[in-house]
């Protein structure tokens, strides 16, 4: 008899997915594609935008699985930015700031310009996004995008978010990745005009669903 095949499933991020979220991250964090030509300090990426959101929201952090445990795709966010920058400057920062020291100048490099952003997570506090107070992250690896799992990522997120009480959500994606952007249109976010952006684009949309 043949081994079924496993079947994906969404399930809470776990304490053992650490390096294959890390790894999704870093595959896709450079415009939606690998990013380890330009990164070639393979925590540098997840100690900014995948750990401390599993480490300060775990009943946000989601997880796609591929039927084996072994995390090929998630969606990590934070019911309240403005706590979570309290907390990035107060607990994170110092967790990181021997491995990742302040720089003492304008950046140079792109790893200099991922630290620079890893010392000013008040970079989140976009006045114009104060009526989305929560934000996410999501990420799939290329073999397992166009199935429907960013949809079902997000739905099981916006639905923990509507639990606690929370009413809309942002992001912010780099403006070259219009693959995302094409996601994002398509599961109800809708463009947010914050002046002066730079290579961002924000978009919100509310955690209610149709």
């Amino acid at each position: 008899m043949a081994t079924p095949h496993p079947y994906p499933v969404i399930r809470p991020y776990r304490p053992a997915d650490r390096d294959a979220v890390a790894d999704v991250c870093v595959r896709t964090a450079h415009a939606g594609g690998d990013s380890r030509a330009i990164y070639p300090d393979l925590r540098l990426l997840p100690s900014i935008f995948a750990e401390p959101y599993c480490h300060f929201d775990p009943d946000l952090a989601f997880v796609l699985d591929d039927g084996t445990g072994r995390a090929v795709g998630y969606l990590l966010g934070t019911a309240d930015t403005g706590r979570f920058v309290e907390q990035f400057q107060r607990d994170w920062i110092p967790r990181l700031a021997d491995r990742y020291p302040r720089p003492a100048g304008p950046p140079r490099t792109p790893a200099e310009e991922m630290i620079h952003l890893l010392h000013h997570p008040e970079r989140m506090l976009v006045p114009e996004l104060a009526g989305y107070p929560a934000h996410l992250h999501i990420d799939l690896l290329p073999r397992w995008q166009g199935q429907g799992h960013g949809r079902r990522l997000l739905h099981t997120f916006l639905r923990a978010l509507r639990g606690q009480g929370v009413q809309a959500v942002h992001l912010g994606m780099v403006t070259a990745n219009t693959a995302a952007r094409a996601f994002y249109d398509r599961v109800g976010f809708h463009p947010i005009r914050v002046p002066d952006a730079g290579p961002l684009t924000y978009l919100g949309r509310a955690t209610a669903t149709d």
